[in-house]
């Protein structure tokens, strides 16, 4: 029986119109002098904090803690003002799932593991009217390596359902070979969802328990159920 899923936001859950990126890139461009460089990076599966210190190695950027502050404390006042005007939405059966996860009779916990900020993760969530579903999660506020916050993430739901939790009993819904391996490495099952960073045979060659182009050809019982 699943008891906790977990969802990825970008490519998972929304698609922001790139709103992340844009507010990186105004947030280098504005507070340290940098207007090139994010072209060149890959955003995808990634976490916030390892994007920022690829940017500062890139411009040779003393990767320190105030540095970092400054950025974030940045970062979030762009990404919301530049989220507004972005054109973006639910990926494709998204919110159809969850509304048929809640439905069950026994219906799972759901949380979020996401390389975002957890300010950043409610920014983008809030726009689409969907930070409310979600109890619980993990975040790059928790480690920068994603496995550690999937660590976290699966803690924190122990905690939440105050009971023993074993991690076959988890589901991590990711768009990404990065989710389909932070999702291994706490034991838990993985739905890849071909919505974002990768496409259905890239996810497949990593060998998830289901693997779907997008959450409409997945019913939110048979997961439970573990078939497809």
């Amino acid at each position: 029986m699943v008891r906790v899923v977990f969802f990825d936001i970008d490519g998972t859950l929304v698609h922001t119109g790139r709103a992340g990126m844009k507010a990186f890139a105004r947030v280098f461009a504005t507070e340290f002098g940098a207007h090139n460089g994010t072209e060149q990076m890959k955003f995808a599966g990634r976490t916030d904090v390892s994007l920022v210190r690829e940017f500062f190695r890139i411009h040779d950027i003393e990767p320190s803690a105030a540095n970092f502050e400054r950025f974030f404390d940045r970062y979030v006042f762009w990404l919301d003002h530049l989220i507004q005007d972005s054109a973006g939405a639910p990926c494709r059966g998204v919110l159809d799932f969850i509304d048929e996860l809640r439905a069950l009779p026994r219906p799972p916990l759901l949380g979020l593991l996401t390389g975002n900020i957890r300010l950043g993760a409610e920014i983008k969530l809030r726009h689409y009217d969907m930070w409310d579903l979600f109890v619980t999660g993990g975040f790059a506020d928790d480690h920068e390596d994603r496995n550690q916050i999937a660590a976290a993430a699966f803690q924190r739901a122990c905690r939440v359902i105050g009971d023993s939790l074993r991690p076959e009993e988890v589901v991590v819904v990711g768009d990404t070979p990065r989710d389909v391996e932070c999702g291994k490495s706490i034991g838990a099952r993985v739905l890849a969802v071909a919505t974002g960073g990768a496409t259905l045979d890239e996810l497949r060659q990593h060998s998830p328990d289901w693997a779907v182009n997008d959450l409409r050809e997945l019913k939110a019982a048979a997961l439970r159920n573990g078939r497809d």
